[in-house]
């Protein structure tokens, strides 16, 4: 009785302790911390997208980053005609909501997305580069 106990314990433990994890998965794609994020766009398999307006972008962006916005009623047209399927997806916005919203279509549409928490405000607070 006490090991299954014990047993159940330490279940609950891992199931409570996995929602903690760096990342999680949500419809399709995961939402990332921003060291995971950083640490991910090191790779060569791995496209940076913003989908803020021209004139955040031009504000200040990840370097290598490609901008389509995501209000552009053309985003996917878009989307399809520039991102590379065969890669992941790295996308950002300025808080996460809308890189979230185009995170959820992209990975609709097939392609391998992660999702910034925090958007680029919180890349930039904790002092991540910049291209301005």
């Amino acid at each position: 009785m006490k090991k299954t106990i014990a047993l159940l314990a330490a279940l609950a433990g891992l199931v409570v302790g996995g929602c903690s994890i760096k990342s999680i998965k949500t419809s399709g794609y995961r939402n990332v911390t921003t060291d995971v994020f950083e640490s991910q766009i090191k790779s060569e398999n791995v496209q940076i997208l913003d989908v803020r307006t021209k004139k955040e972008f031009d504000e200040g962006h990840l370097a290598e980053a490609k901008q389509i916005d995501i209000k552009n009623e053309d985003f996917m047209k878009t989307a399809k005609t520039v991102l590379d399927k065969s890669k992941t997806i790295a996308v950002y916005c300025r808080s996460g909501k809308r890189s979230a919203d185009a995170a959820k279509q992209l990975s609709d549409a097939g392609y391998k997305v992660i999702n910034m928490k925090g958007g680029i405000l919180k890349w930039e607070s904790e002092k991540k580069p910049i291209v301005k």
